[in-house]
């Protein structure tokens, strides 16, 4: 038996908490035609970053309206939640953690977010989204202020990522990380702290000084 204490808990949503991949992969892909971009080449670089940060370094012109272009995709993607769906097992794992406990940290711009958690009936108390920092995954930014709605040291927060971007943004942040393998086995989750597949072996026991997340094997 695998134990991690902490005080909170921090959720990546897309592809840790929400299958979204092929609305997220839809959306981009027309992006990337719109451009003249090859799909194939711009959607894998994209997941576990904010918007901006991927238009930003994907661009065929440093002249390009920023601002216009996030714009035209978060329409697209708040637009789009066809084939949206919880994590096996997700669901029922997060309502198992108390109110006050656990935040979701996201990348994802609010409407966007807030439009692919409504669609599986998930709300939590409390969120950070891409707009509520300066810099986002890698960067600590998003974790730390994370930590720092929920009211906790961010060393004493747990972190749950499908990303390498995000694995380091809770890393940099001083959190323990929990990698979550999706479908796609080539995802680096190296530097995590350890790797699940499936959230039906995990429990959470709440004591006087804090959380437990106990699991049987790392995977």
């Amino acid at each position: 038996m695998f134990m991690f204490s902490c005080a909170g808990i921090l959720f990546d949503l897309d592809g840790t908490l929400i299958d979204s991949i092929n609305a997220v992969d839809r959306a981009w892909a027309r992006w990337a035609t719109r451009h003249g971009l090859d799909p194939a080449e711009v959607v894998p670089k994209i997941h576990g970053r904010r918007a901006q940060d991927s238009i930003r370094m994907l661009a065929p012109s440093p002249e390009i309206d920023l601002e216009a272009e996030q714009a035209w995709l978060e329409n697209v993607e708040a637009s789009d939640t066809e084939g949206i769906v919880p994590i096996d097992s997700a669901m029922q794992f997060v309502s198992e953690i108390p109110l006050g406990r656990w935040c979701v940290v996201t990348s994802g711009a609010s409407p966007v977010a807030k439009a692919r958690m409504n669609a599986v009936g998930l709300k939590p108390q409390c969120a950070v989204y891409g707009e509520d920092v300066e810099h986002g995954k890698p960067a600590p930014d998003p974790y730390l202020l994370g930590a720092k709605r929920l009211g906790f040291d961010p060393g004493d927060c747990l972190v749950f990522e499908d990303t390498a971007a995000g694995v380091r943004s809770g890393k940099s942040a001083g959190m323990k990380v929990i990698g979550v393998r999706g479908a796609d086995a080539n995802v680096d989750l190296s530097e995590a702290d350890a790797v699940i597949s499936d959230y039906r072996f995990l429990r959470i026991e709440l004591k006087k000084d804090g959380l437990f997340v106990k699991f049987d094997s790392f995977q």
